[in-house]
């Protein structure tokens, strides 16, 4: 079975990861060449590759936050005018005056969220390929094939490794047919890659311990690979958790520098890209009752609970993630700088009377196609006035007449059992007879 199982295989994710795992093979290839094989390093310029890329989209919702911040006090006093009136009439006249406001400012209700949705994907794609480097780094990969071949031919090694608390979410691999088919092809050499780009330094202390024979490899692999992993004297493969634990350990206060500055920086960063992003400010007293102010609340409390998140998720994971984390903070606080200045410049107020122009032509537009349809609806509508004329202007004796011959159609048994003539007639000869009863 030829396939790299560490590389996410989602039907909406996968293919986005691949491309992302692709670009970031090439970044490593590139700083190879010029002798700086380095994860960290290819992290940082692969996070800002990306982030460029999404700097339109970016620049677009900030163009959005920025309206929205001017619209909110007109949008605040439409809400205050139809303030404790449920009357569907009052209901339809404000849903159509926050209409006519979204259209004069260019903006939509779910704009923002638009955006997002776009960007959501590609940021948990580029996470999927940042926690597994070696499914599609292919240097990284072939850094450890040379061990992992040892490892498949000497007795022991998976025993050890299924042991590993990294194993822990390879159970289902393991126990794969195509592994206990073959355990020496190419299956097996990606599940034992999984567990050892996951292994902590003490796991790998232990694996040479465990298996003299091999322990010089697995120091030479080692040493690769911590190389690999080093950026600025922090091994991206440890977590801050276990690096705490090793500092206390060992009583080192270079590691508990270490174990402590990733947690701390990304709570930073990202304090500091909160204080940058605009935000729609309510000049309104809260109001329980008004959705804006329990939606900018909760945006609020969103902002101050975001630091200390990336604080305690950048403390658990490897710190490959954090060093992402950091730095995807740092980019976007230096673009939402650009895009502030680059937004300051703008006219708000031509971009409005602009959007404004729009939005009318657009009305204009539709109008015709209303007054369209109202005519339709009139014609239909005299029509029906015709008719209804038309009955009306029927004598009596003309419907005696009509009533008559109905009658003679249905007492010859020429009508339909399943007709309504017949059915009206059933009725009727029912209630003669329940009349006859009676009396």
């Amino acid at each position: 079975m030829n396939m790299i199982l560490t590389q996410y295989q989602g039907k909406i994710l996968g293919p986005i990861a691949w491309i992302l795992g692709k670009l970031m093979n090439w970044i490593f290839i590139l700083l190879n060449k010029i002798g700086l094989p380095n994860i960290g390093l290819t992290i940082i310029l692969f996070t800002f590759v990306i982030y460029m890329c999404l700097m339109p989209l970016t620049i677009k919702q900030q163009k959005f936050a920025k309206l929205s911040q001017k619209m909110n006090p007109e949008l605040q006093a439409i809400q205050a005018k139809y303030k404790g009136k449920t009357d569907q009439q009052s209901m339809m006249m404000q849903q159509e005056e926050i209409k006519e406001l979204y259209g004069k400012y260019g903006v939509s209700s779910a704009g923002s969220c638009v955006q997002l949705i776009i960007q959501m994907p590609i940021l948990f794609a580029l996470y999927r390929v940042i926690y597994a480097i070696p499914a599609y780094v292919m240097q990284v990969k072939d850094t450890y094939l040379p061990l992992v071949k040892q490892m498949l031919a000497t007795s022991g090694t998976t025993e050890f490794l299924q042991k590993l608390p990294a194993a822990s979410q390879f159970k289902n691999q393991f126990a794969n047919e195509a592994f206990a088919a073959d355990p020496a092809n190419e299956y097996a050499q990606n599940i034992f890659i999984d567990v050892l780009n996951k292994a902590t330094t003490a796991d790998w202390d232990n694996l040479a311990a465990a298996f003299p024979t091999l322990s010089q490899i697995v120091d030479d692999t080692h040493q690769v690979i911590t190389k690999m992993n080093t950026f600025c004297f922090i091994n991206i493969g440890d977590s801050p958790s276990y690096t705490l634990q090793t500092a206390i350990s060992t009583k080192s206060f270079g590691l508990f520098i270490a174990a402590i500055i990733v947690p701390f920086l990304a709570a930073f960063t990202q304090w500091i890209n909160v204080k940058l992003m605009p935000t729609a400010q309510s000049n309104a007293k809260a109001d329980p009752n008004d959705q804006a102010a329990q939606m900018q609340q909760s945006m609020k409390m969103m902002n101050m609970m975001m630091p200390l998140m990336s604080a305690f998720f950048c403390y658990t994971l490897p710190s490959g993630m954090g060093l992402y984390w950091i730095s995807g903070s740092v980019i976007r606080s230096v673009q939402q700088v650009f895009i502030n200045r680059h937004i300051d410049k703008i006219d708000i107020d031509a971009q409005i009377a602009k959007n404004e122009a729009k939005f009318r032509e657009k009305q204009k537009k539709r109008g015709d196609i209303t007054a369209n349809m109202n005519q339709y609806a009139a014609m239909r509508t005299r029509n029906t006035t015709d008719a209804t004329k038309f009955a009306s202007t029927v004598s009596a004796q003309e419907k005696d007449e009509a009533l008559a011959k109905a009658n003679e159609i249905y007492e010859s048994g020429k009508a339909a059992k399943s007709s309504l003539l017949a059915k009206a007639n059933m009725v009727r000869d029912f209630d003669n007879k329940g009349s006859k009863g009676d009396s």
